[in-house]
């Protein structure tokens, strides 16, 4: 049985640049492009009007922003190397019913190594479900694990290998479960790689891609990781067992983001030839495909559900955010 979603929304010219990136909170969507500006647009309102713009943050622009699952956390990534991070600051008694407070700086990551900084340190990041953790990949194949809580600055408090400066690869995207237990990546060679954060140790080493990983996703309770880039498939994997349990197949083009919905019953994947899909994880096939524009796709998002309608957001290369919404009876 197939679901029908529809455009409710669109914001167009959102930046004046790519959209790279999306964050979702409860009430809100924060966008990353290009240019040097975050924007905050309300989820819960029809309008989805703009609520906060964060100006000069990344001077070379941003290309990830990630938010903790509470909404009370954020970072972000710039060009240049650096890594912001932001507080939501608690709304006034008047404004309880609105999308919340707006975002403050709170502090900018320590990605120095060796007494250096380097812009190669942080690329995709991911924070964990309460925003005390952050998970980055690197440039040589490292994934380096920060303790946000402990300041302003941070806490480096794990270093995975995947190779040598000189045989590690690319790390293009990275996700923590939602439990903290896991961090996983995916690279420019292909490769997928499991760590154990409680250990702090590779848990597996995954197979099924011969071609980069763009985009890699832990189910909400953690017991499925998907993952996809280049190829055009999506490969599912057993995180407990470390097994290859299935392929969604069905883009033409690279696949540059996935998200799972709350209840891990459906995924979302965004790619490059701007088609947006939902997968039904028990049937292994897509359930809705929608084309609202013919230029890439960097970055889809579902929205906390509200009713019993589910919601979707994406971005990308049109510079616009295009809402849908789940059809009423579908």
């Amino acid at each position: 049985m197939s679901k029908q979603y529809l455009t409710t929304h669109t914001v167009d010219d959102a930046h004046i640049n790519d959209i790279f990136s999306l964050a979702a909170t409860p009430t809100s969507i924060i966008s990353a492009s290009g240019s040097s500006t975050l924007h905050v647009h309300a989820t819960n309102q029809p309008s989805f009007p703009l609520t906060q713009s964060l100006s000069n943050v990344h001077k070379l622009g941003c290309h990830h922003v990630a938010v903790s699952r509470n909404g009370k956390v954020a970072v972000s990534a710039g060009f240049g190397g650096e890594v912001k991070i932001w507080k939501q600051q608690q709304p006034a008694a008047e404004d309880s019913e609105s999308s919340g407070g707006g975002w403050e700086a709170f502090g900018e990551l320590d990605t120095s190594r060796g007494g250096k900084k380097s812009a190669g340190e942080v690329w995709a990041i991911a924070l964990s479900e309460e925003g005390q953790f952050l998970a980055a990949t690197t440039y040589d194949g490292r994934i380096n694990v920060w303790d946000l809580s402990a300041g302003e600055r941070g806490t480096k408090v794990q270093e995975y290998e995947t190779g040598s400066a000189s045989t590690g690869s690319f790390g293009s995207c990275v996700d923590l479960s939602l439990d903290g237990k896991y961090t996983a990546s995916g690279h420019q060679n292909g490769a997928v790689y499991v760590f154990n954060n409680q250990t702090g140790r590779l848990q597996y080493s995954l197979p099924g891609h011969g071609k980069p990983v763009r985009a890699v996703a832990f189910s909400p309770l953690a017991s499925r990781l998907a993952a996809a880039g280049d190829a055009g498939m999506i490969a599912i994997y057993d995180t407990k067992h470390g097994e290859h349990v299935g392929n969604l197949t069905g883009h033409t083009a690279w696949v540059m983001s996935l998200d799972w919905n709350d209840t891990g019953e459906y995924l979302l994947s965004g790619a490059f030839d701007g088609k947006v899909k939902v997968w039904s994880i028990e049937r292994g096939a897509c359930v809705a495909t929608h084309n609202e524009t013919d230029k890439a796709l960097w970055a889809v998002r579902w929205l906390p559900k509200s009713g019993r309608n589910e919601m979707f957001c994406t971005a990308g290369a049109n510079r616009s955010l295009t809402f849908y919404r789940e059809a009423t009876g579908a």
